[in-house]
């Protein structure tokens, strides 16, 4: 039989026991609980975590994209610069260009201006002339040439001076007359040019015209000297005996001799207008013979004529 006092010693033993056996569980599962919460809280941060590191590298990635493309901008950004720079250096020029041209165009403009006024002058004293020396054109004794930027006049010796001589004959100074007053009016240089035949100068003549060239020169002078009386300015004459060294026919019979002893007068440009060069060519040109040339100042070359 059980001792009544041993029974409720281990009946108070028991119950505290099984109170901390009720109280370990509920704690263990409660540890559990939190155990699991965290593994799973601890997996979906690792989860999240590797994804992060994905986005980090993936911003890395743009980012260095992104650089890349920064610099090749800036290097561009830096040909542009220059580029810029070029264009407003070629604007500047062309801006320049554009002023010269403008200036060049206003000039050309004026001196078409004054070309065209110089033409049309030029053909009216071509159309004055050929009206004036109507008879002696007609009858071979003048011949009138209008050039591109002058006139030639040929005028036979037959009616300005005697044989020999280079003293002008009243009807020849009537006709260079009538010349002067039509050429007085042009701006043009004017070149009187003495021509003879190849028979060379004998006899007593020969003290006052050694050769053809004295004589050649001395009827050009006079025919200056008389333009010059007329009212042309003499800066603008020229006496060139020319001899016979550029005749226009043949010297081997009296017709072609007759055509070659002449005073040719040419208008031309003075130096400092333009001209195009077939002008000068047009102007300029002789027949195919030696050229041969001799200017006479009328007041200090003692070869040149005396005064009529």
């Amino acid at each position: 039989m059980t001792h009544p006092t041993l029974k409720l010693t281990f009946t108070a033993l028991l119950v505290p026991m099984l109170s901390l056996a009720c109280v370990t569980s509920s704690t263990h599962n409660k540890v559990v609980a939190e155990r699991d919460t965290l593994a799973r809280a601890k997996a979906v941060a690792v989860e999240r975590a590797g994804k992060l590191e994905v986005s980090a590298a993936s911003l890395e990635a743009e980012r260095v994209q992104l650089y890349d493309e920064l610099e090749d901008l800036r290097l561009e950004r830096e040909e542009l610069v220059k580029l810029r720079a070029g264009l407003e250096k070629d604007v500047a020029v062309l801006r320049d260009r554009e002023g010269a041209l403008s200036v060049e165009l206003e000039s050309t403009s004026l001196a078409l201006s004054e070309a065209e006024k110089g033409a049309q002058d030029l053909t009216a004293s071509y159309q004055g002339l050929v009206q004036d020396l109507e008879r002696e054109v007609q009858q071979g004794e003048i011949e009138i040439e209008q050039l591109r930027t002058g006139l030639r006049l040929a005028v036979s010796e037959e009616i300005l001076f005697a044989s020999g001589s280079a003293r002008l004959d009243k009807g020849g100074a009537a006709v260079l007359t009538k010349v002067a007053t039509n050429i007085a009016k042009l701006d043009h240089v004017i070149d009187v040019e003495g021509h003879t035949d190849n028979i060379p100068i004998k006899g007593p003549l020969t003290k006052r015209y050694p050769s053809n060239w004295e004589l050649a020169g001395a009827r050009a002078s006079s025919v200056v000297r008389l333009f010059e009386r007329a009212g042309i300015d003499g800066e603008r004459l020229q006496a060139i005996s020319r001899a016979e060294f550029a005749p226009v026919s043949s010297n081997k019979d009296a017709e072609g001799r007759g055509q070659n002893r002449r005073i040719e007068i040419r208008l031309r440009p003075r130096e400092n207008d333009a001209v195009e060069p077939e002008a000068i060519e047009e102007i300029l040109s002789e027949p195919d013979a030696p050229v041969a040339k001799r200017v006479y100042d009328t007041a200090t070359d003692p070869a040149a004529p005396k005064a009529d």
